[in-house]
């Protein structure tokens, strides 16, 4: 089992971990809310979305997708030492600017917004992992950052892949490029489709951006403190996280 590496100074407390477990399987239940309230102000459907995309999009994205993010691990990892952490609201405001501007220039300017707000992403989840006392710069837990942007997204309403995905241990022995390349792009290409689709909607796609990128970055903030506040509920309870998952698993009803 891969071993998460987690920064020394985390004082010691009193763990009640049914109470840990239900404030994370609460804040889990509410990650998608806002993100489906959007599409519903925006008069979009749910499912379907990224069949509106351009033929040449669609068979592009995964490219796109995995171009998008190398770029954007290498821009995160390396902006640790120059721009400090930011609460999870100024990093959804900023992706949110970033969304409208993409949005304006149709399915060109967003492709070339991606690499910005899949770093920005990485770095507000970056952030929450250090929250818990994770530290960004170990490998495995850079690894479980990345790892987060493969839940299903803001967008979707079956939300048992997203359990799967935070039982799952980073597979490090495949290699960096190619985990993420086979593990990383195919989930997250299918999200990204959907953030683009949202952006391309004819005279509204620069609020169509900036809503759906605020509703992504409040979704993977809200997933990343799931998923490190179970790694560090497992380190200091003693409990593995599958079995934490499979507790959560049954709060939520997902059996």
């Amino acid at each position: 089992m891969t071993q998460i590496e987690i920064l020394p100074d985390i004082p010691d407390r009193e763990i009640d971990v049914n109470s840990e477990l239900d404030a994370l399987a609460k804040r889990y239940g509410g990650a998608s809310g806002l993100g489906m309230k959007v599409l519903g102000v925006l008069g979009m459907p749910v499912s379907g979305l990224l069949k509106t995309l351009p033929n040449e999009v669609q068979d592009g994205l995964g490219g796109a997708t995995e171009v998008a993010l190398m770029q954007a691990v290498k821009w995160a990892d390396g902006s640790r030492g120059l721009v400090k952490d930011q609460p999870d609201w100024i990093n959804a405001s900023i992706t949110a600017a970033l969304g409208a501007a993409g949005g304006v220039g149709g399915v060109t300017s967003s492709l070339a917004e991606l690499p910005i707000t899949i770093t920005v992403l990485l770095r507000a989840i970056q952030g929450v992992a250090v929250q818990y006392g994770f530290d960004p710069s170990h490998e495995s837990v850079r690894f479980d950052c990345v790892r987060v942007l493969a839940a299903n997204g803001p967008f979707e309403e079956d939300r048992g892949a997203d359990l799967a995905m935070l039982e799952q241990r980073a597979g490090l022995a495949m290699g960096g490029t190619k985990w993420i390349s086979t593990v990383i792009v195919p989930k997250l290409a299918p999200v990204l489709g959907q953030k683009l689709a949202a952006q391309m909607v004819p005279v509204i796609g620069a609020a169509a951006g900036a809503a759906t990128n605020y509703a992504y970055t409040s979704y993977y903030q809200d997933i990343a403190h799931v998923h490190f506040g179970l790694r560090k509920l497992a380190v200091e309870a003693d409990v593995s996280p599958e079995v934490l998952v499979d507790r959560m698993r049954k709060r939520l009803g997902k059996e």
